[in-house]
Order: C-alpha cells, then structure tokens, then sequence
C-alpha cells in the first residue's frame, strides 16, 4: 500500500533494545493546534514523540522510523507486558483534546489513519486485539483518543476489537470477579474505576462514568467469549 508520507524526524527515539513490535498504541495531541503538536514531538527538551503523527487534513507526517523506539506511551502495562514503548508503534492524530475543545475525528484524518493501521498491521504481523489506546494502557494518566474516537469504524475493517453487536448474559460478577476478568483481557486494575473508565472509553462510549454495571460486565463478557472462540480457531490477522 502506498501512503504519501512527508518526514520530519524527531531526535526524541531510542533503541528498542530487541523488542519485537506488537502493538500500535493511539493516542491525540491535546493541543491547541497540529503545527504545536508537531513541533512538540520534535523538540529536544519535550522528550516525547511518536512514529505517526496524523494531521486533520489527513496529512501524515513520520517523526521516528519504525525501527527506532519512541517516546509515546510513558509508564504503560498491556496484557502484563510493560514498557510498551520498546515493542509498540504510536499514532499521533492531532485533536484538542478534553482539555482544548474535544471534537469528532476529521473524516480525513480517518480515511488516512485506516490505510495507515492496515499497512502497518500486515507487515508487523500486528493482531486486530493490540491495536489500542493511549488510556488503554495507562488508564490512571491518560484518557486519549478517548469516546468520540471511531473504533467501531476500525473494527468494521478488522483493525481493532469491536464491540460486540449482541451482548451475551451479564454474568453478575462481583467487583472483585470482574476486577480479575478485566485483568485477564488486557488492563492494569491496580485502580479499578479507572481500568472500568478506560474499558468504557472504549467499548460503551456513551457512558464513561466507570460504574460497574450489568452492561459493562456483559460487554467484557461477551468481549472475553468471541475472543477465546477466535484465537482457538487461528486468529483472523495474525
């Protein structure tokens, strides 16, 4: 697949110290404007970056070969790996963020950010349940790209999880019970209701409150019964 990239190398990378890629970690800017967010990933004293970065025009911008380690996902723990940085790529897709005005993700940007997911995807061998969130992996610090991001329209394209279309029973965990399932599907529960918001954001987006509700227990659920039936049967990306 051919994708019009434009460069702008940023000096904030390190060496991935042998970690094979596995994930690709998306994230917004949580800035004012595209041509802050970009000149931050590639300032030397801001020690943050991203491989991607993704203009709302649909403009791609790469700041850190794939190769290379950048400096996106801070302190992050996924399916009991930390250190996610060493074996993710991240995706940068400017919007102000909660802090400067939220807003749906520009129609551009997401025609882009699909052909780009696919790309990456197939040549890193990268499974449809690693394509993730920034909250996703660090669910007390950060709650980007947050619930007006699209994954469904991902999901449709077998890039991401889905939430499922029928839910199956809510299986009337305890707190403790569904704490421990959470755990199992990917999240650091080590403070629940964040882990809880987290999940929300990305699979009830409607309701982000992080109460653990009949729904929300039936979403994991349901989430936790396709998932096992599809890695039995090979996977459908991998």
């Amino acid at each position: 697949m051919s994708l019009a990239i434009r460069c702008h190398l940023s000096p904030n990378h390190d060496d991935r110290g042998g970690k094979a890629i596995r994930q690709l970690i998306l994230h917004y800017t949580g800035m004012k404007t595209g041509a802050e967010a970009e000149a931050r990933l590639a300032d030397p004293e801001a020690r943050v970056s991203a491989h991607y970065l993704l203009h709302e025009d649909g403009g791609i911008v790469q700041m850190v070969p794939e190769e290379l380690r950048a400096w996106h996902a801070g302190r992050s723990r996924w399916r009991g790996r930390d250190d996610l940085n060493g074996s993710s790529i991240g995706i940068e897709l400017v919007n102000p963020g909660h802090e400067w005005g939220y807003r749906p993700f520009a129609e551009a940007q997401m025609r882009q950010l699909l052909r780009l997911v696919a790309d990456l995807s197939v040549r890193h061998g990268i499974d449809r349940a690693e394509v993730i969130g920034h909250s996703d992996v660090a669910p007390t610090r950060k709650n980007d790209p947050g619930e007006l991001f699209d994954w469904g329209r991902l999901a449709r394209h077998g890039l991401a999880l889905a939430r499922p279309a029928r839910l199956l029973t809510d299986p009337l965990w305890s707190d403790s019970a569904f704490a421990l399932a959470l755990e199992r599907f990917g999240y650091d529960v080590g403070d629940l209701k964040a882990a809880t918001i987290a999940f929300q954001r990305r699979f009830r987006q409607k309701d982000v409150a992080g109460v653990i509700d009949g729904e929300t227990r039936a979403i994991l659920f349901t989430l936790q019964v396709h998932e096992e039936a599809r890695l039995r049967a090979g996977g459908e990306n991998r």
